[in-house]
C-alpha cells in the first residue's frame, strides 16, 4: 500500500526571504537605534540610560512628553466624534452611495501628507481663502490668524487621521446583525436607547482599534506640527526632528525614538489583548 505523505502548506526554507527582510529592515535598525541611544562617554552621569533619565526628569522634556500625550488624546477624541457618525451613516443609511463615501474617505490617504497639510495652511492663512470668504460675507472686519496656532494643528491632524478611525469602526459595524437593533425596537427601545445599549457596545472593538491607531500615528506626526504649529506646539516627534536637523544630538534623538517605539508597541499590545479577550483571532 502506498504511503500517504503528510500535507505541508510550505517548506520552512520559504520563510528565509521574509525573515531576512525583517532582520535587515526592522530588527537590525532597532538594535542599532538602541545602541545609538547610549552616551559616547560611558562615565557620564546616568550611565547607558542617561538620555532616558534626562527625557523623563528634565522639566522641559517632561513637559514635551505631557504635551505629546495631550495632543494625541485630543486628536483621538475628535477623530472619534467625527469618525463614528460617518462610519454609522455609511453602514446603515448610505446604501448604493456607500462606495462613493468610502472613496471620499480613502482618497486623502492617496495624497501626500505634505500637500494636504500645506493646503490647510493656504486655507487658514491670514490672507487665505477662509479669511477672504469671511471678509466678503461681512462676518469679520479684519483677517485673523488661524495658521501657526494650536487649532490649525488639530485640524490638520484630524483631517489626516480620521480615515483610520472611520475604516476601523466601519468594519465592525458591518458585522453587527441589524436584527439585534430591530429586536430592541420591538421590545420598546427607541433609536437612541437602542444605539446606546446595543450598537455602541457591539462596536467597542472598532472604537478601540481606531483610537489606538490614531493615538499611535499622532505621536509620530511631526510634519503637521512643523507646517501648521508655528512652534506653538512641541511634541516628541518634532523634537526628534529638531535634534537631528539642528542640534545633531543623534544619541538623544535615538532615545526619543525608542520611547515613541515603546508607546507604539504598548498600543498594539493593548489591541492584541483586546482582540484575544473578545475571542477574535488577529
Amino acid at each position: 500500500m502506498r504511503r500517504v505523505r503528510p500535507y505541508r502548506l510550505a517548506r520552512p526554507s520559504w520563510c528565509v526571504p521574509v525573515i531576512a527582510y525583517l532582520l535587515v529592515f526592522f530588527v537590525i535598525p532597532l538594535i542599532a537605534n538602541l545602541l545609538r541611544s547610549r552616551p559616547v562617554d560611558a562615565a557620564i552621569g546616568g550611565g547607558p540610560f542617561f538620555y532616558y533619565v534626562k527625557l523623563l526628569t528634565d522639566p522641559y522634556y517632561a513637559g514635551v512628553l505631557l504635551e505629546t500625550t495631550k495632543v494625541a488624546l485630543i486628536t483621538t477624541f475628535v477623530c472619534l466624534l467625527v469618525g463614528y457618525p460617518v462610519a454609522y451613516f455609511m453602514v446603515r443609511f448610505a446604501g448604493r452611495w456607500n462606495a462613493l463615501i468610502v472613496f471620499c474617505v480613502v482618497a486623502p490617504l492617496l495624497t501626500s501628507i505634505i500637500m494636504r497639510t500645506f493646503g490647510w495652511r493656504v486655507l487658514l492663512a491670514r490672507r487665505g481663502v477662509l479669511n477672504a470668504w469671511l471678509l466678503d460675507w461681512g462676518l469679520i472686519t479684519r483677517p485673523f490668524e488661524l495658521a501657526d496656532q494650536p487649532i490649525a494643528v488639530y485640524i490638520g491632524l484630524v483631517h489626516v487621521l480620521v480615515p483610520f478611525m472611520v475604516l476601523s469602526i466601519n468594519a465592525v459595524l458591518q458585522g453587527i446583525d441589524v436584527q439585534l437593533e430591530d429586536s430592541a425596537r420591538v421590545l420598546g427601545a427607541g433609536r437612541l436607547r437602542t444605539f446606546w445599549h446595543v450598537t455602541l457596545p457591539l462596536s467597542v472593538d472598532g472604537i478601540a482599534t481606531g483610537c489606538i491607531l490614531v493615538f499611535v500615528l499622532t505621536n509620530g506626526s511631526f510634519l503637521t506640527m512643523l507646517l501648521l504649529g508655528g512652534g506653538r506646539i512641541t511634541t516628541l516627534s518634532l523634537l526628534i526632528y529638531q535634534q537631528f536637523s539642528t542640534t545633531q544630538d543623534v544619541g538623544f534623538a535615538a532615545a526619543m525614538g525608542n520611547v515613541l517605539m515603546l508607546v507604539a508597541l504598548l498600543g498594539f499590545l493593548l489591541q492584541f489583548r483586546l482582540l484575544r479577550r473578545r475571542g477574535v483571532k488577529p
